[in-house]
């Protein structure tokens, strides 16, 4: 004998979650307006609504005469239920009344009618019309009242009836003044909180101790609404983890390459960027056709110019359609991005637009593909730095506008939570559905604002226009790269990025083979004689650089005993050399030691732990016509770690 009705005139990823909360409880909702013109003003900034009235007054005639029926009717766009039909028409039983509206702490729209109230002495005092529930003669009897205009406001309608006493007598009307209904968020989100309860969750309101059964997320309250819904009912519990994850997923396990979706691919190099070779290269590599991706590259930086040449030279083939623009153009980030996603919108054969900054590590080659199957009108890939909590997402605003830390942000980020999350800012990478850009963000400037960065613009864009952004970490996706300190005048700067990105680093520079030390250290650890041991240290890459960037110094020491770097001026087995100091990397090569030397050294010697201090580090360099060798000799060192820079037999003859 319960029907819930709602008003909506387009299926928005808010009424799909309300639907999806209505189902699980198997609720029947009728909706009114679906596929309808709305004329009920901007609700969102100003009075209106009163076409809900209206839809309402036509559709309660149907049921006017069913004397023990109750109809509910709410907002769906900015609703979620926590409750199924027998706990709902359980309180609202135990309320005692025939009509019960649900309750704030605003008088809204007319603030002149807030003495008008009955007094209360605890809870909500005035009426908000997002949720109401009663008889359906009598409802049908208080909407047959209305005779306004569309934008008219309907709370405004329902506020005069239930302030004249004797409607309010006759329709034995009261409002939910504790929440035990309807739980309206503004002005009360610190008084409702996550109830963990078995295999479901609840808000809870702690100032009244009650379970409300519908959540509405009035006002300026979406974004924690979005909050609990990425909870609210099962949508993630502690139990089973995420519960929505699974719905509405695309697979593309058996589609043709020629008929996967058409990708563009927007890439931002807008600052100085480490290990700029390795992010370009990622691009050739993920799995999903190049036939399928139109790549727009953006780079505002002379310094990478020769790192797009380079990879052109090696990949144009792979991008026949590709658009370069570079530093020349001396076009502005917003514009450029304004750019890129515009011949998306233009294009109808764009399927999704793939938007990645350059500080992006995208070690998952299958992530394209991921993010496309998860069905999102917008998803980024979860991506933090390496060891720390800063993300390429924020899970809650400041009333600024800008971060807050959500409860449930170091979980996720920690991938203690693993879902998708509904978020209010994702930056850096992330992927749009074309359909979306085509439809309801045609009209939208989505990066330009003089007053504020891409990326907050971007954000805020999208959610006015009531667009869900999920950020995913279901699956591993990669990393953020840390380019603050990077430093562009040295020859190979990725060198000295061992302490802001040590897992770029590790990639690029050490040996391949390196970690097969504690796995299998009889073939990857040799000894040609008692107590030396040869192992894999350095990529060939890392030698290079390091030989490279020493003949760049060109501060070769003259091989003499003489030494004016040292303390003494003496060196008693000098060699031709250039210490790690004079191009600042001795932090960095004492880092090195600590990292790499020191585990493969307790691994050898055991019970010895040595705490990687070395006064002397430098590259010698070893010539026919300089100094072909160097004598056997002692020194005062526990041990001696040397590394060939080069090859026997390839770089040198014996």
């Amino acid at each position: 004998n319960l029907l819930v009705i709602t008003a909506a005139t387009e299926e928005t990823d808010g009424f799909n979650r309300f639907m999806r909360t209505a189902r699980e409880f198997n609720y029947t909702v009728k909706v009114l307006g679906l596929g309808e013109e709305w004329k009920g003003g901007d609700v969102a900034r100003t009075v209106g609504g009163g076409q809900k009235v209206r839809w309402l007054k036509r559709e309660l005639l149907k049921h006017s005469d069913k004397k023990d029926m109750v109809i509910m009717f709410v907002d769906s766009y900015d609703v979620i239920f926590a409750a199924g039909p027998e706990e709902l028409l359980s309180k609202f039983s135990r309320l005692g009344h025939r009509v019960v509206f649900s309750a704030e702490g605003f008088c809204w729209p007319d603030q002149r009618l807030a003495s008008k109230y009955p007094e209360v002495h605890s809870g909500k005092r005035y009426l908000n019309s997002g949720g109401f529930i009663g008889f359906a003669s009598d409802l049908s009897t208080i909407v047959q009242q209305w005779k306004y205009k569309d934008h008219d406001d309907d709370q405004l309608f329902y506020t005069r009836i239930y302030l004249d006493k004797t409607q309010r007598t006759k329709f034995n009307m009261t409002l939910d003044h504790r929440s035990r209904i309807f739980q309206n968020l503004n002005g009360a989100v610190d008084e409702v909180v996550l109830k963990f309860e078995r295999a479901k969750v609840r808000a809870r309101n702690v100032a009244y101790d009650t379970l409300p059964v519908v959540i509405h997320g009035n006002g300026p309250t979406k974004l924690q609404l979005n909050y609990l819904g990425n909870y609210v009912p099962s949508a993630w519990t502690f139990e089973s983890g995420c519960g929505i994850c699974d719905d509405d997923l695309l697979f593309f396990n058996d589609t043709p390459d020629e008929e996967l979706p058409l990708v563009y691919v927007a890439v931002f190099i807008e600052h100085a960027t480490p290990f700029m070779e390795e992010f370009l290269d990622r691009l050739t590599t993920l799995s999903y056709p190049t036939a399928r991706i139109r790549l727009f590259i953006h780079n505002n930086v002379v310094y990478h110019e020769r790192h797009i040449q380079r990879f052109w030279e090696r990949h144009r083939a792979l991008f026949p359609d590709a658009l370069l623009v570079g530093p020349e153009e001396n076009l502005q980030e917003n514009k450029a991005r304004n750019m890129a996603v515009e011949a998306c919108k233009k294009d109808p054969g764009c399927d999704y637009y793939f938007s990645i900054d350059s500080d992006v590590a995208l070690t998952n080659p299958d992530t394209l593909r991921i993010l496309i199957e998860e069905n999102k009108s917008v998803i980024a890939p979860m991506l933090s730095k390496h060891g720390k909590l800063w993300s390429n997402f924020w899970g809650a605003l400041s009333p600024e506008g800008y971060y807050s830390r959500s409860e449930d942000y170091i979980e996720i980020v920690q991938g203690k939570r693993i879902g998708l999350w509904n978020v209010p800012y994702i930056t850096q990478a992330y992927l749009i559905k074309g359909s979306v850009l085509r439809s309801k963000l045609s009209q939208v400037s989505l990066y330009v604002d003089q007053e504020m960065d891409p990326d907050m613009v971007f954000c805020r864009s999208i959610r006015d226009q009531g667009v869900f952004m999920f950020v995913s970490n279901r699956d591993e996706f990669g990393r953020l790269v840390a380019s603050s300190s990077f430093n562009t005048s040295r020859l190979h700067p990725d060198m000295w990025q061992i302490f802001d990105n040590p897992v770029d680093w590790k990639e690029k520079y050490i040996n391949e083979n390196y970690s097969k030390i504690f796995e299998d250290e009889k073939r990857f650890v040799e000894q040609p004689c008692p107590d030396v041991y040869w192992f894999p240290a350095f990529s060939d890459k890392m030698c290079d650089h390091l030989v490279e960037t020493m003949e760049h110094n060109g501060q070769w020491s003259g091989g003499s005993h003489k030494d004016e770097r040292l303390a003494g001026g003496y060196e008693n087995v000098p060699t031709v050399d250039i210490h790690m100091n004079q191009i600042d990397f001795e932090k960095e090569w004492l880092k090195f030691l600590k990292e790499y030397i020191v585990p493969v050294t307790e691994k050898l010697y055991p019970g010895y732990y040595p705490k990687a201090q070395a006064i002397m580090n430098f590259v010698v360099r070893y010539r026919p016509d300089e100094q072909p060798s160097l004598r056997p000799h002692h020194d005062s060192s526990t041990f001696t770690i040397n590394i060939a820079l080069n090859r026997k037999g390839i770089d040198y003859e014996v």
